[in-house]
């Protein structure tokens, strides 16, 4: 009822509608998917063949006219217009194609959440570390694409908001999951002797991200000089390795411990204090995750950087000494 009243009070002040023309060369045959594909990002709706359809305002019209330039340097035509209104079809059913428009693109969000609503409920029966991470990063990547389109959700389709009500539910549930004591398969380590822990081999899980390229950086750089890092063999545990430092992994030597990450009980084990160190506990705790504890303004540049390395680097070994320069080039700009 609610979204009823909001859909005919924006019916009654809604502005003007943009219509925009275009044509394009058939060949080559992805210039017109490419047009469409520009639209797409825009909300537009497709009124019928080549002619979309986009509520006026100042940043749609901006929009459009660039839109319009680009299509003529691809060799096209294209024009766009302001009516007050769809003289064929009624305010309302106007609306109710935006509407569906977005609820399609809701659909497979819905589903994803639908799939991680059933493993948060057996991860609140059975904790487990790496299962609970790789939820929060689907989560992280479902909040994401729902901003996305909610952004071009301009009517506030109930679609949306029922999914909006769902996702607040699942935030609220998996934050009172990241506030029990998350399991490591020890307990947090004491106090620990650098020179215990020279020349060693440390291993972690492959594909490393943030909180084990920190957490490498500062063994190297405060800890263990010496140290090599390595990954376990395909059906190998890290801390089933004879002799070898086990680090962000279920039950290793050093992990996880509550709302810490591992960067931050290396650094209280071992007694590594400073102001530099501080902030950059900070930017790891806030990208690993995610929990607003510590919002700070570098984490989006250092988290932009570490997915380049991530994306680019040859092997798991590469991606972690790449990002091991990362973390001594900020120490060293916040020193």
């Amino acid at each position: 009822m609610k979204h009823m009243l909001q859909n005919k009070l924006m019916s009654q002040i809604l502005t003007p509608w943009l219509l925009f023309f275009y044509t394009v060369p058939a060949k080559p045959g992805n210039l017109r998917m490419k047009v469409w594909r520009r639209l797409l990002k825009m909300g537009a709706v497709s009124l019928k063949g080549s002619v979309y359809l986009l509520p006026a305002s100042e940043d749609h019209l901006e929009a459009l006219h660039w839109l319009a330039e680009e299509v003529a340097g691809l060799g096209g035509e294209a024009a766009f217009v302001k009516a007050e209104r769809i003289e064929t079809m009624g305010h309302e059913e106007v609306i109710a194609l935006f509407n569906a428009q977005r609820q399609s693109e809701y659909a497979p969000l819905e589903a994803a959440l639908e799939n991680l609503e059933v493993q948060l409920g057996s991860l609140e029966q059975q904790p487990d570390v790496e299962g609970w991470e790789a939820g929060q990063g689907i989560f992280r990547k479902l909040l994401k694409g729902y901003r996305a389109i909610r952004n071009l959700d301009f009517f506030h389709s109930p679609g949306g908001s029922a999914l909006q009500k769902r996702l607040e539910l699942f935030e609220e549930r998996l934050k009172q999951l990241t506030a029990q004591p998350q399991p490591t398969g020890s307990e947090p380590p004491g106090p620990k002797r650098k020179e215990e822990y020279r020349d060693r081999v440390w291993m972690t899980r492959k594909n490393p991200f943030v909180d084990r390229m920190a957490s490498a950086w500062l063994i190297r750089r405060f800890i263990d000089p010496g140290a090599r890092f390595e990954f376990p063999e395909e059906g190998r545990k890290p801390y089933e390795t004879p002799g070898a430092v086990s680090f962000d992994v279920p039950g290793g030597d050093f992990s996880h411990h509550r709302d810490r990450c591992t960067f931050e009980v290396l650094a209280e084990a071992f007694g590594l204090r400073s102001k530099a160190l501080g902030k950059m506990a900070e930017v790891v705790h806030e990208l690993d995750l995610k929990d607003g504890k510590f919002p700070n303004p570098l984490a989006a540049g250092v988290e932009s950087i570490l997915t380049g390395i991530r994306k680019t680097a040859a092997g798991d070994l590469e991606s972690l000494e790449e990002g091991i320069k990362v973390f001594e080039r900020l120490y060293a700009a916040l020193s």
